[in-house]
């Protein structure tokens, strides 16, 4: 039993004095049952943040809320605690919670089991990587909440090991990043397996046309909740980008990085760069290592907890890293492939800068990525700095000539 309360509190971001910006209201202010409010004081809550001060009233009321919030603002605990206030345990399936990736799932699962205790409410995760046989055991002795990832869900509901059709409370967590990975058809599946009548709760970190439209099909009159900071980035960010040759980039990459010293995440656009390039810096001394989705949930588990830890300073990954981990204390973000949507940039650099620290974001680019750079910096409101490091040349920006034959600085 203590090594099961051990398991759950390390998969748990560290709560300690709650150091993620709060509200002056209390917990007992948002109508919740003194045994929850009593399971939210032990994991160590004082006042609620923004999101779960706005989203937590309105849930247990039974409205159906479409809540946008960047990384780190506390939104799983705004939708954990109304679920667990809501749900009694030994009436079957009642709650599902739908996550992008595994991590994110178990933390989730984690949460669940913190604030549900004081109605023994039992929380189970379906997640790929690991072996169906436990999963469909687990799922016979009738846990009262089902958190998983969208593809294993729908390989249990094909196999009939388990059925929505008395799930009361639904939740649809990364919303937006959900879709990025091509989960949509899956997400339609589960949602016709789900009652048209039912309570939903769908959050996000933005507001593509795709989200809209989902939520238009799936959400009965859902009270909007947005709590994005006007830029729609973290604040505390320092952004700076390096212009170099494609060629170049590997040699900008160690050069930043023997100038950095912080804990670091190095993003990759592909699975296979980001081997390559933990092979590269192994070689050059680095305390590195990769995470992406052909890793094996065990090795994913143990490289996160090694650079969580700090055994290993730099952690290279693809975009599966960039939502609903929570590390603290990651100092840098460095974009070695930039990123192919202004909405994941804004995720990937909702790494840094967590619990009202300073943070700071480097992309390294080629003028191949031009676009993609000035789209981020028309979101971010502001022209990124250009940076340059020793021994590798800047790529030099021009505009066309003026009149008199003269060429001039430019962003391009």
């Amino acid at each position: 039993m203590i090594e099961k309360k051990k398991e759950i509190l390390e998969a748990v971001p560290p709560m300690g004095n709650h150091p993620v910006e709060t509200v002056d209201v209390g917990f007992d202010s948002l109508g919740l049952a003194d045994g929850i409010l009593a399971s939210i004081k032990a994991v160590g809550f004082v006042n609620p943040t923004p999101i779960q001060s706005a989203v937590i009233p309105v849930a247990c009321l039974g409205r159906d809320i479409i809540a946008l919030a960047q990384t780190g603002s506390g939104k799983t605990a705004a939708f954990a605690i109304p679920m667990t206030e809501r749900l009694l345990h030994g009436k079957g399936l009642r709650g599902l919670v739908i996550c992008p990736t595994r991590e994110i799932a178990l933390q989730t699962k984690a949460f669940l089991e913190l604030f549900g205790k004081d109605h023994g409410l039992v929380s189970l995760c379906l997640i790929g990587g690991v072996r169906m046989g436990p999963q469909i055991k687990d799922l016979k002795s009738g846990p009262d909440i089902v958190v998983a990832t969208p593809g294993r869900l729908v390989d249990h509901m094909e196999r009939k090991n388990l059925s929505l059709r008395k799930v009361e409370e639904l939740v649809i967590d990364e919303a937006d990043h959900m879709l990025d990975l091509g989960f949509l058809p899956q997400l339609r599946k589960i949602l016709k397996g789900v009652p048209e009548k039912r309570h939903t709760m769908m959050f996000s970190a933005t507001m593509p046309k795709s989200i809209e439209r989902l939520a238009r099909q799936h959400l009965r009159d859902p009270v909007m909740i947005d709590i994005l900071p006007d830029g729609r980035a973290a604040e505390g960010i320092e952004h700076r980008l390096y212009l170099v040759d494609e060629a170049h980039k590997k040699k900008c990459l160690i050069a930043l990085l023997n100038q950095e010293l912080g804990s670091t995440l190095v993003f990759t656009r592909r699975k296979v760069d980001a081997d390559w390039l933990c092979g590269v810096l192994e070689k050059n001394g680095h305390p590195v290592v990769s995470m992406h989705s052909d890793r094996s949930q065990s090795e994913r588990t143990s490289a996160l907890s090694g650079f969580r830890k700090g055994s290993h300073r730099i952690l290279v990954a693809t975009d599966i890293a960039s939502r609903g981990i929570d590390v603290p204390g990651i100092e840098h973000i460095i974009n070695f492939d930039i990123p192919q949507t202004v909405e994941e940039y804004i995720h990937r650099a909702g790494r840094t800068a967590r619990m009202n620290a300073k943070g700071m974001v480097s992309t390294i680019a080629s003028w191949l990525e031009r676009d993609m750079v000035s789209k981020i910096e028309s979101t971010l409101g502001k022209e990124i700095p250009r940076c340059s490091v020793p021994g590798v040349e800047p790529y030099v920006e021009t505009k066309p000539a003026q009149k008199g034959g003269r060429r001039r600085p430019s962003r391009w």
